[in-house]
């Protein structure tokens, strides 16, 4: 089978990352008799620098044509100072907006191999770390209107959070239809004691929840969910939630698993669509050093494989090879913890394919 995926490497650490992940897409290529075509354009920060702007006309037109994209990630301090309107992180909230991509997927899993490496105490890990979150992409605080300006001589600003039940619902039908192939519950997360926005997400998915019976729905707010999810992780399944709740539990989410650098996510829209890539940012500190971890961004691309290109067998292939270089004592430096052996970013790319 052939398809079409554009390739964004981005900035920092992404340019070293999305090369592993380019590895391991090579070795099932090579395995499965599929032809991947790569075809690699430019945003975020390297974007400003080489066109001007964070997401050319040229790079969302490649990524229209394509099947999926891959991206590595954006931003970092060189552009801090330049004009907010064409920062890299406008470039990313463009390219969801543009693309449709409402439905971010970030799974939650800890490899039982390198649960030493998660804060947690031992008891709290030994129960289980398993569950998925589904963060609404599009709307909420980070696309409603926001202003700065001088009000009775007084530097004032605001952000405002806005959905529309259209909006919630189909977030909400991916939610529920997520947890069907799971484990039958979800959690949504919202602040209903205090907001309206989560007043009518709350109205939204409880009438929805009706074509659902076979899923056990229950609600959360968000500051008891963050204290819920280190408590104990392991009531959960799949939480649904707004875009900047969303922001915040699944970095949380990814610290309780022993390290940033191990989860992938999936940005999806009602097709086949997506855009797939780690949850962590550019790194800048440690670009070009050999020693940021690539296992987020290969297991995005077995979700890619998995969501957009129905590819099941050869995403397991994917995950599978990961937990053999991780059982056998492979370690990048952020999950090293004393045992095992530690390896470089090219290293592990390697040992993974290996196991393909």
């Amino acid at each position: 089978m052939d398809f079409k995926i554009a390739v964004i490497k981005g900035d920092g650490v992404g340019q070293e990352i999305i090369n592993e992940g380019i590895k391991i897409l090579r070795k099932i290529e090579e395995k499965h008799n599929h032809k991947f075509e790569l075809k690699e354009v430019l945003a975020g920060g390297i974007a400003i620098d080489k066109e001007g702007v964070p997401l050319p006309q040229k790079t969302l037109k490649i990524c229209k044509e394509s099947d999926a994209v891959l991206l590595g990630a954006v931003g970092g301090p060189l552009w801090d100072n330049i004009d907010p309107a064409i920062r890299p992180e406008k470039g990313l909230l463009a390219l969801r907006s543009e693309l449709g991509l409402f439905a971010n997927l970030r799974p939650a899993t800890i490899n039982e191999s390198i649960k030493e490496s998660s804060p947690l105490r031992s008891d709290i890990v030994q129960k289980g770390i398993d569950f998925v979150v589904v963060r609404e992409l599009t709307g909420g605080i980070y696309f409603g209107k926001r202003k700065t300006q001088i009000i009775d001589n007084v530097k004032t600003a605001y952000d405002v959070e806005q959905y529309n039940e259209n909006e919630i619902r189909r977030i909400a039908i991916k939610a529920f239809e997520t947890a069907r192939l799971r484990n039958k519950k979800l959690t949504c997360v919202d602040k209903a004691n205090v907001l309206d926005s989560s007043k009518l997400w709350r109205k939204v998915i409880k009438d929805l929840s009706k074509d659902y019976k076979d899923i056990e729905l229950n609600f959360m707010y968000v500051d008891n969910a963050a204290m819920q999810l280190i408590k104990d992780p392991s009531q959960f399944d799949v939480i649904v939630t707004n875009n900047i709740f969303g922001d915040i539990l699944s970095d949380e989410a990814s610290i309780i698993t022993g390290s940033i650098g191990m989860l992938p996510s999936a940005s999806l829209r009602s097709d086949k669509f997506g855009m797939y890539e780690p949850i962590h940012g550019s790194a800048p500190d440690i670009a070009g050093k050999n020693i940021v971890n690539p296992i987020a961004t290969i297991l995005s691309v077995a979700m890619m494989l998995r969501y957009s290109f129905d590819l099941e067998e050869e995403a397991k292939d994917i995950e599978k090879a990961v937990k053999k270089a991780l059982d056998k004592g492979y370690r990048t430096k952020d999950i090293y913890n004393e045992k095992g052996i530690v390896v470089t970013t090219k290293e592990m790319g390697d040992l993974i394919a290996k196991e393909i």
